[in-house]
């Protein structure tokens, strides 16, 4: 199984995306997270195995930030010689220091928190950068620098792709309005946020889709297989580049893409 062939694009960026992404939080942070089980964090050969896994299933896309923890410190290293296999999504706007987030969506901070990413991780660019929202949306984007400063750093190369990772619909369809992609809450739980996607799709705008799988809450439901229902309503929305899926158990990300390409075969 390989997810080679469904790859999808991100809007009109040009960017083609495996369908599954992985998320990595697991690998840098198990702190202040939602997952229905606690976790330790993979030592570094299990990780690198993890990567040359998705690799090997047809994942190109990881998806981390420096609200993750020691994420990007990590893979930098793991990914040295290995970045043309890889698009990497990080973020801006949040900050997780001694078990707490904070948020600063200056204009200082943003470029800050790009070189300080662009050196962890290893890497002259980022393929893409979203702004890791805490709620106020709007706010965020009427009233602070971050998204007039993504756009410069784009313009100057060292990003390919903005967007935004916001919670309501107002803000995930005003931030597609000036960057090329959001990343949306929707899962078999939660679909407040369609208006996002459809908005997307008739915009050429390129979706992410995040807690897919209700941080893992959707596997204890009874019945049918819950992977397999989400990903049958997730990704037969035309918006969607790729669903972010973060996991660190080999037969987890094997199940994930056996049951991707299955769906996406009777989709295609």
């Amino acid at each position: 199984m390989s997810l080679k062939p469904y790859y999808r694009a991100l809007g009109n960026t040009g960017l083609k995306l495996s369908p599954l992404g992985l998320g990595t939080v697991k690998i840098g942070r198990n702190q202040g997270v939602k997952y229905p089980t606690g976790f330790e964090l993979p030592d570094d050969n299990a990780v690198r195995n993890l990567l040359a896994q998705a690799h090997d299933l047809g994942i190109n896309l990881l998806d981390t930030a420096p609200a993750y923890g020691k994420s990007e410190e990590r893979l930098g290293p793991l990914l040295k010689g290995q970045r043309e296999q890889w698009l990497i999504c990080s973020k801006v706007g949040e900050e997780f220091t001694d078990g707490q987030s904070s948020f600063d969506f200056s204009a200082a901070h943003t470029r800050y928190s790009i070189e300080r990413s662009l050196k962890r991780l290893g890497t002259d660019y980022l393929d893409m950068v979203l702004v890791h929202s805490d709620g106020n949306d709007m706010a965020i984007l009427e009233q602070t620098d971050v998204y007039p400063t993504l756009l410069e750093l784009k313009a100057a190369g060292l990003i390919r792709a903005i967007g935004f990772s916001g919670k309501t619909l107002a803000g995930g369809i005003a931030a597609l309005q000036d960057g090329d992609c959001a990343m949306v809450t929707f899962n078999l739980n939660e679909q407040g946020e369609q208006g996002v996607l459809d908005y997307a799709a008739a915009h050429h705008k390129g979706i992410l889709i995040k807690k897919a799988l209700a941080s893992g809450h959707v596997c204890l439901q009874d019945g049918q297989d819950p992977v397999q229902a989400s990903f049958e309503l997730i990704l037969r929305q035309p918006s969607v580049s790729s669903v972010i899926v973060g996991t660190i158990t080999p037969a987890h990300l094997s199940h994930n893409v056996t049951t991707a390409c299955q769906v996406l075969a009777r989709l295609s």
